[in-house]
């Protein structure tokens, strides 16, 4: 509820108050009662719906709490609306793998959508409704999703927002959907929160040369990867460890990244086969997430550090090995120490 005083921040994701039958929609458990589970819609401000124990699951159901857990968000399909006595009638088991896929997509974006229209009510201090009324639902009418709209907000904004107006029907006069206050914070959140993030693509492979000068061979096949990079995908190669190595590369277009480094790794492949080398593609070039990249790092830190106690061990016959070393593409020996 809104407090008093304040603008209302409570408003339904889209223009129709109910969902239409045979749509999959987004719910949270609430609580599970003699006949069924209470659930919220969550793209419809929370209104009530329920799920029968005869529409969990096509199976005969041996444990209710394995199949349906206060608390949790999932895609339901709708069976019944009535809008009169505010009945939604819901099925698990009848929503398909397809539909689920669909629900949570559009879910995702809508989520977005609503999050970024509600800072803005709250900061402006205006009713979320009345944000939606006359900017968020022309926009979901006009290009199928708002979540669309914002993507094209972030580089053009007047050309997407000046044709949204309202009516003063007290002068009879039509002026824009909102003042220019609310319009400059609907822009600076929609780009903070929506600015593309370049992703980071990466490839790991084992490469060996045994010849004399190996190590330079394997240096010249690095900077052959590295020559296959442009502007907009750079790339990058590491030593974890002898022979693993991994090229990296970031980019807004996960194709193009994915492209480069698959060229980037034929670039290496030919040059070091030239001295009888051998390359191995341990995991194919790939989008990772922010964890696998930490991960990663701390690896490589704890192998630098296992290598650095071992070079620190004055007389040790280990230390005649510098296999461990990192390579340095600027460095004519190619090692450091």
């Amino acid at each position: 509820m809104a407090i008093s005083g304040g603008p209302n921040l409570e408003c339904r994701m889209y223009e129709a108050r109910y969902p239409e039958v045979d749509m999959a929609v987004m719910i949270q458990v609430k609580n599970i009662a003699d006949m069924g589970a209470y659930v919220s819609l969550l793209e419809y401000n929370n209104i009530e719906g329920m799920i029968l124990f005869s529409e969990l699951s096509r199976r005969r159901i041996r444990s209710v709490s394995s199949l349906i857990k206060v608390g949790r968000q999932e895609p339901v399909m709708v069976l019944r609306v009535d809008k009169e006595k505010g009945y939604i009638d819901l099925s698990k088991r009848r929503v398909s793998e397809e539909d689920i896929q669909g629900c949570e997509e559009r879910y995702n974006k809508s989520k977005l959508v609503h999050s970024i229209m509600r800072h803005v009510a709250e900061t402006m201090n205006i009713d979320l409704e009345d944000l939606y009324i006359h900017v968020g639902w022309p926009l979901y009418r006009k290009y199928g999703h708002a979540h669309e709209a914002f993507k094209l907000i972030v580089t053009d904004p007047d050309s997407i927002l000046s044709s949204l107006t309202r009516e003063v029907k007290e002068i009879t006069k039509v002026v824009p959907a909102m003042s220019e206050e609310v319009k400059d914070a609907l822009i600076k959140n929609i780009r903070r929160r929506m600015t593309p993030q370049p992703l980071k693509i990466r490839a790991d492979i084992e490469m060996k040369c045994f010849q004399f000068d190996g190590v330079i061979h394997i240096k010249d096949a690095m900077k052959k990867a590295e020559a296959s990079g442009n502007a907009d995908c750079p790339v990058k190669i590491k030593l974890v460890a002898p022979p693993l190595y991994v090229l990296t590369t970031q980019t807004l277009d996960k194709e193009q990244g994915i492209s480069v480094l698959t060229n980037a790794i034929k670039a290496c492949t030919n040059a070091i086969e030239q001295h009888k080398g051998k390359l191995v593609v341990k995991e194919a070039p790939r989008a990772v997430s922010e964890r696998e990249d930490k991960l990663l790092a701390e690896h490589m830190a704890k192998l630098n550090s296992a290598n650095e106690e071992v070079n620190g061990d004055e007389g040790s016959e280990e230390e005649e090995d510098t296999g461990m070393g990192e390579i340095d593409l600027d460095n004519p020996s190619g090692i450091t120490e």
